[in-house]
């Protein structure tokens, strides 16, 4: 579903991303691990075509995002780590907005925004204008608009920052559900027991170079991932 190869993203001299090869298939949770700085958020933004890069490829779902851009945002959903909306719309006119970027057919996006209303609790807030949302609660909205064209490829920037214990369970199990379906999730995290419990698949990433990528269970072997991760950032 999402295949970067040879990945490299320089500003200046630095390489923020060196030579990044990873292959996430459909039905995998896949987590992105690294200290700050080691270069997750620049990968995401390239995955989804935000940035643009110096070297490699990268495919979504078979498609080069350098050759056609539009058709793979189509099957792309972007939730970033600090959800920048429009403070002027109310919630529910933000999530119509996005509905019409993808053509969601009326029913369609009324079941949908209905249905993920109700899951995080943002039914009786999407009158509301967007500017007077939490933290929180932007998180929910953003949440909710990514998945009102379900997606096939899910790019999350650490999605469960500002998320209440409940809202962060729901996400969990939507991520199972989307990934149940046929689906592929590519996400950073710094909570790493969240990541040894949800994916599939690891990888560790440090000052832009991949360190280690696998089977979670394979890959921590008899250690925790948070005694992994130590031993391999720090050496």
């Amino acid at each position: 579903m999402l295949k970067i190869e040879n990945l490299t993203k320089k500003y200046g001299a630095r390489r923020a991303v060196d030579s990044l090869s990873l292959h996430i298939q459909p039905g995998e949770i896949y987590g992105f691990i690294g200290h700050n700085g080691a270069g997750k958020t620049t990968t995401i933004k390239s995955c989804c075509g935000i940035l643009n890069f110096d070297e490699g490829e990268i495919f979504v779902d078979g498609v080069s995002i350098k050759s056609d851009p539009i058709g793979c945002k189509k099957k792309i959903a972007y939730i970033p780590d600090n959800p920048d909306l429009y403070d002027f719309l109310s919630g529910i006119k933000y999530l119509n907005f996005i509905a019409d970027l993808y053509s969601i057919p009326k029913k369609e996006r009324e079941e949908r925004i209905r249905k993920y209303a109700d899951i995080f609790g943002l039914t009786g807030d999407l009158g509301q204008l967007v500017g007077s949302y939490s933290h929180g609660m932007k998180q929910k909205l953003s949440i909710i608009s990514a998945l009102i064209h379900e997606p096939k490829l899910m790019l999350l920037d650490e999605p469960f920052v500002g998320l209440d214990p409940k809202a962060a369970h729901t996400l969990k199990g939507i991520m199972r559900e989307v990934c149940d379906k046929g689906g592929a999730i590519f996400f950073s995290t710094h909570v790493l027991e969240v990541a040894e419990k949800l994916c599939d698949k690891i990888a560790i990433i440090k000052n832009g170079k991949l360190v280690v990528s696998g089977k979670t269970d394979e890959v921590r072997g008899d250690s925790s991932l948070e005694e992994l991760f130590l031993e391999l950032v720090e050496a």
